[in-house]
Order: structure tokens, then sequence, then C-alpha cells
């Protein structure tokens, strides 16, 4: 599952390195790309988690490898700590931070501002002053995906600001499924965060640290990140 701003192409290179062992699926999250939702009050991780639950579902699917990034693989926990049955393993690629209520507070701030942006201007006006912030490989997926996004969609998708994903990170000992956690190392994806989760979960690997600041293209990112995922995979399947 993609992160927050591109859509489910950004992933298409990452899924060519691994669709000769095993099938792989890409969804639009919901607001983004295809998944046209432009209702704040259906983005909740409720509602994200449900969501999974009913493509799985739709597929045939009785359970899964899941994984994705900052979004994606908050998204993935959520799945992983309601529905253990449906995740056989789980694959976070810059975990989005959990925070305390303080930082909560200034998260809240931060969407609210991002969706003013965008209603008032576009999308390109909400990203450009946060782009500089993350790796040069975000601006360039996050870019890719403006054209093929909905800025009623995207407005409504900065709703999730307001909703916890998770109140710490205590709460992550309970997902059973072996997961393997790639570090982020940007503000909203901390490094710290990553290895705390490994550290928390009962059958959490920490990933070989990625030089997020040598990634500017999404193949970059699948050539990086795909070997560890392939042998992950290998050895729990």
């Amino acid at each position: 599952m993609h992160a927050g701003g591109p859509d489910h192409e950004s992933l298409l290179p990452l899924a060519a390195h691994l669709a000769d062992r095993h099938t792989v699926v890409l969804p639009d999250l919901r607001g983004y790309g295809r998944s046209v939702c432009p209702d704040p009050t259906l983005h909740t991780w409720a509602r994200y988690t449900d969501d999974v639950v009913r493509l799985l579902g739709h597929l045939g699917v009785p359970g899964a490898a899941i994984g994705g990034t900052g979004l994606g693989a908050t998204i993935t926990l959520r799945v992983a700590a309601a529905h253990p049955g449906l995740v056989r393993a789980a694959v976070l690629i810059a975990l989005e931070d959990i925070e305390d209520d303080t930082a909560k507070e200034a998260e809240i701030r931060f969407m609210d501002d991002f969706a003013a942006r965008v209603a008032a201007e576009g999308i390109n006006a909400g990203w450009e002053p946060i782009l500089a912030d993350f790796p040069p490989v975000v601006g360039a997926m996050v870019r890719d995906a403006i054209p093929r996004s909905d800025p009623a969609s995207i407005v409504a998708a900065a709703a999730i600001g307001r909703d916890r994903s998770f109140r710490e990170v205590a709460e992550l000992a309970a997902i059973t499924a072996p997961t393997l956690v790639f570090p982020g190392d940007d503000a909203r994806h901390p490094t710290a965060l990553a290895e705390q989760v490994a550290r928390t979960l009962p059958h959490g690997r920490l990933a070989p640290t990625t030089t997020w600041a040598d990634l500017h293209t999404a193949d970059d990112l699948a050539r990086v990140v795909a070997p560890a995922i392939r042998e992950f995979l290998d050895k729990i399947t």
C-alpha cells in the first residue's frame, strides 16, 4: 500500500521485483488515485482497516503478506492488530510517527493547513511547502500522482490527522505476524521509531538502513528495499 500523497503507481516498480514469486495487489487507498472519497468522515483508521479486509474478501484471499510505505505501513499495522488471522506477514517502509498528545495537536494543525492550501490553490500548492522536508523520492512520487488525484478527495483525506492510529508503541506488542521494518529518516517517519517498533513487535525484524537522500525515483526505492523483502518473504512462506 502506498504512502499518503502518491497512489498505487508509486509501487509498480517494487511489485515488478516481487511478482515472479508472489501475486501482488496494489490498491489505491481511500482518497487517492482512482479511489475517490471526498467525505472527510470516511477517512478514519477503522475505515481504512475495513477497506483492506473487504478487498481481501472480494479477492477471495484468506490471508496475505501485507505491507506499505508511510500511510500504507500504518494501515498494515492496524490490520495486523485487528485481524491477526488475515496477516501472514507484514512489511513496514518508513513508518509514520506515533505521536504523543502534544505532537498530535501539531499533526492536526499540519494536516488542516495542508487541506486549506489544497482547497484554495490546488494540490501542487498544498504539497510544495512540505516536500523540501522529505527525501527526493517522496517528492517524485507525490508529483507523479497529482494529475491522477481528485482535489476534493485529497482535502478529505487530511481528516485522518484528527484520528489516532495508536496511542503508544507498546500497543504493537499484541501483533504476532512476522514483520520487517524499514526505518525512515525524517521527522514524520523517524528512524528511532522504526527501531523501537522492531524491538516491540514479538516477531519484528529491522531491515538494513536505507539512505533516503540517495533515492530519487520509485525505481530507486524498489531496487533498495526489494532484496530484503524477497529474502523475508522466502523465509516465512
